[in-house]
């Protein structure tokens, strides 16, 4: 059997205050999952709307359709309706988005240019397709929508191209300025408030460069404008709008053209400005200069870390780190945004060493060394303000934990001036709150469920995922095999799970083990 899990969240938690965490299931549903189908279970969380399930059965191989069934539940797991899809065998899905109103799927026809875009509306389960033509041979990667444009990008050729197809009259256009050679897109980010697409692209022509490509809603460029060049090289870009005139754009950059990252950047764009970023205005932040960025070491290793960097400040040398990170969308606050970046290190099995950067190799050794899976080590959390000014960081570690697919794990709800962080591992739910630079509340574990039967066993869980849902409440789901009597025997069901899980924060003070402080 082969299955797939996506999780994708909308909203944030209510206001509570306190220190210490108390998680209970609130709810759960289960779906009987039948070994001999292949299927997948996607979930979309969507506030206080509730939650949509997507089931989809084949469409893995060359005529074998998929098909589709949505359902919607209440934030009470209660079923508001359901709608069903039967993909046309002709086309195979690709990717999906969604945003408020409406899921997407985008479908493609392989040797073809044919594509299809299905849309549902999360209100009452309307489904409908829009069919058109993009470039053919055009490999997809990217997939976004604002109103009725969707925006599919990808390369054909070897060169990257964006086209923005209407589902009024089924035409598709080219997005100018970005079929050329030497480039990447990094991502697209849409703007749906003022009708806008942006770009992010990787130019390796003219050292490393990293531009931000804004489109209308008509398809004309609005500005470019240009990053990096020298010693610091953005590696990767997100985009929030703080307000009418201007955006944040925040990630990870890098000394050189590798994804090995160096620390983390800001700055500010204006909507009004074009062509080459004022290099003044981006502020770079080294690893070495966050205030907790190795708390998830052992005391005496961050000691050792500390007097390493302590040394070589007091001999005017640099200390440079450099690791693998994974940014998550940045997040609105009061006092301005909140960034998330999990750290880790794709591990090999074989002769050479795990994270090792090398020459090629050639002869017999070279194929000793294959891919095995993504090591987390730890999530750095950073306060800014309005202004892309960093106020605090802290450290969420990650211990032990491995994935043969590099997703988000971390999840992450602000509590008035308070930051509850959970992440799901083997059957359990870890769970820490912060304050700032503050840990306030080390990690707890919590453990799922079946229901109050106590005879009820837990004995497997795979592609565990968590989300903060709305209010008070997360949402875990993922796969789990479960013997409901072992003194009936030991044959365990297979089900997919969604388990409504709600916390509390009483006002009980933290001690001092569990009060620790940034450096």
């Amino acid at each position: 059997m082969r299955v797939q899990l996506l999780l994708i969240w909308i909203g944030w938690l209510g206001a509570m205050v306190g220190a210490q965490a108390q998680l209970e299931q609130a709810r759960r549903l289960e779906f009987a999952v039948d070994p001999n189908v292949q299927e997948s279970f996607d979930v979309t969380t969507l506030g206080l709307k509730g939650v949509l399930v997507t089931v989809r059965k084949g469409g893995y191989y060359p005529n074998d359709p998929a098909q589709f069934r949505f359902q919607a539940y209440s934030t009470d797991l209660k079923e508001l309706w359901s709608a069903q899809f039967k993909a046309d065998g002709r086309f195979e899905p690709r990717l999906s988005y969604h945003d408020q109103n409406f899921l997407y799927w985008l479908f493609q026809e392989d040797n073809t240019d044919n594509i299809q875009v299905l849309r549902v509306g999360l209100n009452d389960g309307l489904v409908e397709t829009f069919e058109g033509d993009l470039l053919n041979g055009m490999d997809i990667h990217h997939f976004k929508v604002v109103e009725n444009l969707a925006y599919i990008g990808g390369s054909h050729s070897t060169r990257p191209v964006v086209m923005a197809f209407s589902f009024f009259d089924r035409t598709a256009k080219v997005l100018p300025g970005l079929y050329v050679n030497h480039i990447e897109i990094s991502s697209i980010e849409v703007d749906p408030i003022r009708r806008e697409v942006h770009v992010l692209v990787h130019s390796q022509k003219r050292g490393c460069q990293f531009s931000v490509r804004s489109y209308g809603y008509d398809t004309k460029p609005i500005r470019t404008l240009e990053f990096g060049g020298d010693e610091h090289n953005l590696i990767s870009g997100k985009l929030l709008t703080v307000n009418d005139d201007e955006l944040l754009l925040i990630g990870n950059y890098s000394a050189d053209c590798t994804p090995y990252s160096q620390g983390i950047y800001v700055t500010r764009i204006r909507h009004d400005e074009n062509g080459p970023a004022d290099a003044d205005r981006i502020q770079y932040i080294e690893f070495s200069a966050l205030q907790n960025f190795f708390k998830y070491l052992k005391p005496k290793q961050q000691q050792k870390m500390q007097a390493r960097i302590d040394k070589r400040k007091q001999e005017n040398r640099e200390t440079k780190f450099r690791y693998r990170l994974l940014v998550h969308d940045p997040i609105l606050t009061h006092d301005g945004l909140l960034l998330v970046a999990e750290v880790f290190f794709p591990q090999y099995r074989g002769n050479a060493l795990p994270y090792a950067i090398s020459t090629p190799r050639v002869g017999p050794s070279a194929v000793d060394r294959y891919f095995d899976s993504y090591r987390y080590t730890h999530a750095i959390v950073c306060g800014f303000d309005r202004q892309g000014n960093l106020l605090w960081d802290n450290c969420l570690p990650i211990p032990d934990m491995e994935s043969n697919e590099l997703v988000e794990r971390v999840q992450v709800s602000q509590v008035e001036d308070k930051l509850v962080l959970a992440y799901p591992y083997k059957g359990e739910i870890n769970l820490e709150v912060m304050q700032g630079n503050r840990t306030i509340r080390e990690r707890e574990n919590f453990s799922l469920k079946v229901g109050a039967n106590e005879r009820q066993k837990i004995t497997d869980s795979e592609h565990e995922n968590l989300a903060a849902w709305y209010g008070h409440y997360f949402l875990a789901c993922g796969f789990q095999k479960i013997i409901d009597d072992p003194r009936q025997g030991f044959n365990a069901r297979e089900v997919f799970y969604l388990n409504k899980l709600t916390y509390s924060l009483d006002e009980k003070p933290a001690d001092d083990k569990a009060s620790r402080s940034g450096k």
